[in-house]
């Protein structure tokens, strides 16, 4: 009542009440430090500047209020997986572009069938398009064949092909020339008429 009683407060009631909101005031205030240090150390990772930050904050709400101002925006949690997800999607890209060889550890790419430098099989070829398959894919993303047909369509294929060139054609029957001097199928010259004029005439 003697610290109220300077401001010229001799109300009991309103003692109270002042009382109570320096109180309040105290307890809102050393929230703000606590939660200033918090988040200063979710936020910095330097312990000197968390510890400025801390100190900064016991100046009663203005501390607080300048650390709201140039704290960083993100916290330390974030970064860290921003950077786990950077390292990630480079590394995905790199082995998109540039992969290595299972047998050997050539650098190859992914449309290499064979290994360069081992020589052995990487991929199998598709039998329609000729790209190269994947061990784990059904069907050819790129001409939509599947892949446990294709070697039975390639297996019968070659039969096929023999057979059609074993058969002989049907022989077609030559057509009778319009302009030659020749003789028809029945055997009468097609000319009469010229061949009397080609004979020399008798004398007399």
């Amino acid at each position: 009542m003697g610290l109220i009683a300077l401001f010229g407060i001799e109300n009991d009631g309103l003692a109270l009440a002042v009382n109570l909101l320096l109180l309040f005031l105290v307890v809102i205030w050393l929230a703000l430090v606590y939660w200033t240090y918090s988040d200063a150390h979710r936020r910095i990772a330097d312990p000197m500047l968390v510890a400025c930050a801390t100190a900064a904050s016991l100046f009663p709400f203005i501390g607080t209020i300048v650390y709201l101002i140039v704290r960083p925006p993100e916290y330390l949690v974030d970064v860290r997986e921003r950077e786990i997800e950077i390292a990630a999607a480079q590394a995905r890209l790199a082995d998109l572009e540039h992969q290595e060889c299972q047998y050997c550890g050539f650098e190859i790419e992914k449309s290499f069938l064979r290994c360069p430098s081992c020589l052995r099989r990487l991929k199998e070829p598709c039998s329609v398009c000729g790209k190269p398959l994947d061990p784990r894919w059904k069907i050819c993303p790129y001409c939509e064949a599947e892949v446990g047909q294709q070697v039975e369509g390639a297996r019968r294929r070659p039969r096929r092909a023999a057979s059609a060139a074993g058969a002989v054609p049907p022989r077609q029957a030559p057509r009778p020339s319009s302009r030659s001097g020749g003789t028809s199928e029945t055997g009468v010259p097609s000319h009469p008429a010229r061949a009397s004029r080609d004979r020399p005439q008798s004398a007399g």
